[in-house]
């Protein structure tokens, strides 16, 4: 008897040990299983239906100090929790209702930090958790994803600049599609990235609430790709030029100085196939709640914005440039077709001081029309200036009746940076003000925190047009499928001289998309953008009322979205509703194809349809296009022809 109870004794010791020593979680569809185990490090895996996707890694925070946290753990608590929670975002994105489901790990270990795990349906995220006294300074974080080493990854790859270190980066460069294994040590990336795992499925790397503290880089080590963090500016200068911008001279050895008593950021692993990513909403989920309290006076909508096109207006009785009678053209053109704001750009002031309006506008006479227009004014500023003239400035805008500004060139994201934003984003809610970020790193779920912060660039965008190649239709399609990932985006779509692949020429002053006009006017559904810009020539639009009427009753924000057939780089179309009609979009890149879509989440009822598809010409003219309708019911199939580099859009209004 005593044999058997030594024996069960041991047992006992021998599985809490183990216990102690492993730990699992599961999404709650059971798909996706993480493992930890805790031995000289943390390390965790993941697995997707018994394969595994991320093999052993090991993240550590690292303090001045010289603790290595994650270094020979010592468990002491473990927390397992499980959430079925409703969003009700005030600014509907993607949908007006976000189940929110995961299960959770914290553990709690000797030394006064956790990691927390979370597994959702479609991906998995961990973070650090200190719970110290005072304020820390952090030297490095170690954040490591193991892959197969012969995977497909699709990176952004930061270019470097002259006279400035490899941090200065406007987070604006084109995906290149390399084996992992092939990624040369010294590229340095900026997530998200998207890696092919295999099987049809895929997994995009970036973060989550990502606030004082750096953004996470990525760079190729062995069979891993490893976050890489912009140390801490210690001395900083300003530049000359067009648009004077603040650079990093000196960097210290360390990444942040921060509270000892905080959540990190989230890295994050999304998980899906090329018909779920699009519609992921993971991001936003895991950054923290709105902070701005009541935001009901948040108005999403359309815009204008004229620097693209080089204000080249035609068949007008004035000389077109930053002037009132531009302005007042622009008003007249939003009001005309259904857009509610227009944007005055780079030049409407001394971009050293708001307060120099430029001479040939009277801001005066210009705010008055506006608003007997019912069309609300947006305001371009530099950073840098911006900052340092904050809250007059707003104050001005205010008086001006202006509801939203843009700011430019910040062009880093190290830890005073990323302090910039909530600092612009707290001072513009006051003014009841929406923001949208240039020169910005994405967004990372900064748009749920703060809601007002309703946009913002970090892509590769229209403007590119002007002066590269870079913006092939084959990049507009990847960035559904990576860069909106991480979040809205501000792309600028809507040029109305197209070129196709032979024709294409950047010219500034005479700016065309390559792909057709209908693979422009499709991205003003795809793209999730809350403020959607319009950067095509008003003179062109008033002579194409129907396709402009059409573009200007396109909604920003969206009750549901599906994606009913997709492939990576190649195309995807989207079906999007509010209240009860339907949009439909398809983007293209530069081979035609034609896909049938079943529309059986139309529901019962039938409804008229306004379709603006690639005309039979657009292969060799690509500006043409065929508006036309029809009338359809959830039992019907969509046939979409889709030409090289082309696009479609379908309004469903129900009957």
């Amino acid at each position: 008897m005593k044999k058997i109870s030594s024996a069960l004794l041991l047992l006992f010791t021998l599985a809490t040990v183990f216990a102690q020593k492993s730990q699992s979680l599961s999404s709650p569809d059971g798909k996706i299983q993480v493992k930890i185990s805790l031995g000289e490090t943390v390390q965790f895996e993941v697995l997707h239906e018994g394969r595994q996707i991320v093999s052993p890694s090991s993240p550590a925070l690292i303090l001045q100090n010289g603790k290595r946290l994650g270094k020979s753990p010592v468990l002491q608590t473990v927390q397992n929790r499980s959430v079925s929670d409703t969003i009700f975002p005030p600014v509907a994105i993607k949908r007006k209702v976000i189940l929110d489901n995961f299960n959770e790990l914290t553990l709690l270990f000797k030394g006064f930090f956790s990691l927390q795990f979370r597994a959702y349906d479609d991906g998995v995220a961990y973070r650090f958790l200190t719970h110290l006294p005072d304020s820390i300074t952090v030297v490095n974080e170690v954040a490591e994803f193991k892959t197969d080493k012969s995977a497909q990854v699709w990176f952004p790859q930061v270019v470097k600049r002259d006279g400035v270190d490899i941090f200065h980066t406007s987070f604006e460069e084109p995906y290149q599609i390399k084996p992992l294994d092939s990624i040369a040590p010294e590229v340095l990336m900026f997530s998200p990235v998207l890696v092919d795992v295999g099987n049809g499925l895929r997994m995009v790397l970036t973060e989550s609430d990502l606030e004082d503290y750096p953004g996470m880089f990525l760079s190729h080590v062995g069979s891993s790709l490893k976050g890489v963090f912009a140390p801490f500016p210690l001395q900083t200068k300003m530049t000359e030029g067009e648009f004077p911008a603040e650079v990093v001279t000196q960097r210290a050895n360390f990444i942040a100085r921060t509270s000892g008593k905080r959540s990190f950021p989230w890295r994050v692993m999304v998980l899906g196939d090329d018909k779920t990513l699009p519609s992921t909403d993971l991001i936003y989920r895991l950054a923290s709640p709105n902070r701005l309290g009541d935001v009901s006076w948040i108005k999403p909508g359309r815009g204008t914005d004229e620097w693209i096109i080089d204000i080249a207006l035609f068949n007008v009785p004035f000389k077109a440039g930053i002037n009132t009678a531009t302005y007042k053209y622009y008003i007249d053109f939003a009001k005309r077709f259904g857009l509610q704001r227009i944007m005055l750009d780079a030049g409407w002031s001394d971009v050293k001081d708001l307060f120099k309006i430029n001479p040939n506008l009277n801001m005066e006479e210009l705010t008055a029309y506006a608003r007997s227009q019912g069309i609300g004014l947006s305001m371009w500023t530099l950073a840098s200036t911006l900052e340092r003239q904050l809250e007059p400035a707003l104050d001005q805008f205010q008086r001006w009746g202006v509801d939203f500004i843009m700011t430019d060139f910040m062009d880093r994201d190290d830890q005073p940076m990323v302090n910039f934003y909530p600092k612009i984003a707290e001072a513009c809610a006051r003014r009841k003000v929406l923001v949208m970020f240039h020169g910005s790193f994405k967004p990372a779920g900064f748009e749920r925190t703060y809601p007002n912060a309703i946009t913002r660039e970090g892509v590769l965008g229209s403007e590119y047009n002007a002066w590269s190649d870079k913006a092939t239709p084959e990049h507009n399609v990847q960035q559904a499928f990576i860069r909106m990932v991480s979040g809205s985006l501000d792309y600028e779509p809507g040029l109305l001289d197209n070129g196709t692949k032979s024709t294409f020429r950047p010219i500034w002053g005479k700016v065309m998309s390559q792909g057709t006009r209908c693979h422009q006017l499709s991205m003003f559904l795809i793209y999730d953008s809350p403020v959607q810009v319009f950067s095509g020539n008003p003179s062109t639009g008033w002579q194409e009322p129907a396709f402009m009427e059409l573009l200007g009753s396109i909604p920003t924000t969206w009750d549901e979205t599906l994606v009913p057939a997709a492939v990576l780089g190649d195309y995807v179309v989207m079906a999007r509703k509010k209240g009860d009609d339907w949009f439909i979009g398809g983007m293209n890149d530069w081979t035609a194809r034609e896909i049938s879509i079943p529309l059986d989440f139309l529901g019962e009822g039938n409804f008229d349809a306004t379709i603006c598809a690639d005309g039979v010409n657009a292969e060799k003219v690509a500006s043409d296009y065929l508006i036309s309708a029809g009338v359809f019911s959830g039992k019907d199939e969509l046939k979409i022809r889709l030409a090289p580099g082309g696009g479609y859009l379908a309004r469903l209004r129900k009957k």
